[in-house]
């Protein structure tokens, strides 16, 4: 990992500045303020899940909603928003939010040995918010996604450090919340941690058959929710799914081509995957790859697939921009994010009917570019013992650094 002067790294993990903290604050408030003041309920997709929960405390299923693709778990979990008024949701919910992601990038920065004092600290979140879209939409959406952005790079974080059972445990209980880290099941095969994989598998399936005894409908998320998954054509939300499965038969592909070049394309990244986990490089950073290998994969072909789901791997990946070897120092990384750039009009695909598009292709040159960094670019990485234990000394020996003249 190079630290000196001579290289973006070594100014990237030295101390930023009062008004670097400021400007980072300022730009969060403002969000989060904006969010309070126009969504309700903490926003539509929480709202959904909230209203699932009212609906069981009412008596009826909270399957009846099609919208509803969460386990039965989640539903005792956002019981307690349904007992609270909808005018403390609408500020309670895009604070809880904006919080949770600002720990995930926390989570990730330690995982990688970033200062939590850094400049990469303060630019990294202040990027993700200012200039990557998704992360908005999440905050105004309250998408339960946010529950896997926080869990992710907290379970690489405590499997780096060799507490494997705990990090199944945190996989566990984001599974039981929203299924979405469901493929980090691969991560735990790939390590052949055994011990580990009984709360990735447990938590949830515990959970979800104990709550499900409390629901009017017990089987509701095997006979309504995981057909209309399946088999469903929901005009609503193909609108803004972004896997190649959903796209591609808007142009005019059959679905069948369409649902097969994406299981294809989704294998060969699980397979890149593999490789990245056996490749060369410090332990975090072969934690961090493999992982957002195997989440885009199952992005490409799980339906629905939302632009706001790549906040679950770009700001694990950003966070390892100080190593040489990251995938981040590649080209294709940050091109892959352009179309996700608020503020900047693509003609033809402003509205929300076509939006998907650009979705699709920030998906696709993504996964492409960290399956092909998994095969090519890793192997001039440097070996564990640059990485996870040295890393420590040199953040300190550049951030030691920064205040000699």
């Amino acid at each position: 990992m190079a630290t000196d002067k001579s290289d973006i790294s070594g100014w990237l993990v030295r101390p930023a500045g009062i008004g670097w903290w400021a400007g980072l604050v300022a730009v969060l408030a403002a969000l989060t303020t904006h969010t309070v003041l126009v969504t309700s309920d903490g926003g539509m997709d929480n709202g959904i899940v909230v209203d699932a929960a009212r609906t069981w405390l009412d008596g009826g299923s909270p399957y009846d909603d099609e919208h509803f693709l969460y386990f039965p778990s989640a539903v005792m979990a956002a019981a307690p928003q349904a007992l609270l008024p909808r005018s403390v949701l609408d500020v309670l919910v895009p604070v809880a939010v904006v919080l949770a992601l600002a720990l995930g990038w926390m989570c990730a920065l330690l995982l990688h040995r970033v200062p939590l004092r850094s400049r990469l600290a303060v630019l990294g979140l202040l990027g993700l918010a200012a200039g990557f879209a998704p992360f908005a939409q999440l905050v105004r959406l309250g998408n339960w996604t946010v529950t896997a952005v926080l869990a992710l790079p907290l379970c690489l974080l405590l499997a780096s450090r060799g507490r494997w059972v705990a990090a199944g445990a945190v996989i566990g209980v984001a599974v039981a919340l929203k299924p979405l880290l469901a493929p980090m099941v691969l991560l735990f095969l790939f390590a052949r941690r055994w011990g580990a994989l009984a709360p990735v598998v447990l938590v949830p399936a515990v959970s979800s058959v104990v709550a499900a005894f409390f629901l009017p409908d017990p089987t509701g998320f095997l006979t309504q929710t995981l057909p209309f998954l399946f088999t469903a054509d929901d005009a609503f939300l193909r609108l803004y799914e972004a896997g190649p499965a959903a796209v591609l038969p808007r142009l005019g592909v059959p679905q069948a081509l369409a649902q097969a070049l994406a299981v294809a394309a989704a294998a060969v990244g699980v397979g890149c995957a593999y490789r990245r986990w056996r490749g060369p490089g410090p332990e975090p950073l072969r934690l961090a790859e493999t992982s957002a290998g195997l989440m885009l994969s199952a992005f490409l072909v799980s339906r629905p697939s939302y632009n706001h789901y790549l906040l679950v791997v770009v700001p694990l990946l950003l966070a390892g921009l100080p190593y040489a070897g990251s995938v981040t120092r590649r080209p294709w990384f940050w091109l892959a994010l352009v179309p996700q750039l608020p503020g900047v009009t693509w003609p033809w695909l402003e509205s929300g009917k076509r939006r998907a598009f650009r979705d699709a292709v920030t998906l696709c040159v993504l996964a492409g570019t960290v399956a092909y960094h998994a095969v090519r670019g890793a192997r001039g990485a440097p070996r564990d013992g640059v990485g996870a234990g040295g890393a420590a000394d040199g953040w300190r020996a550049a951030t030691e650094g920064a205040v000699r003249p």
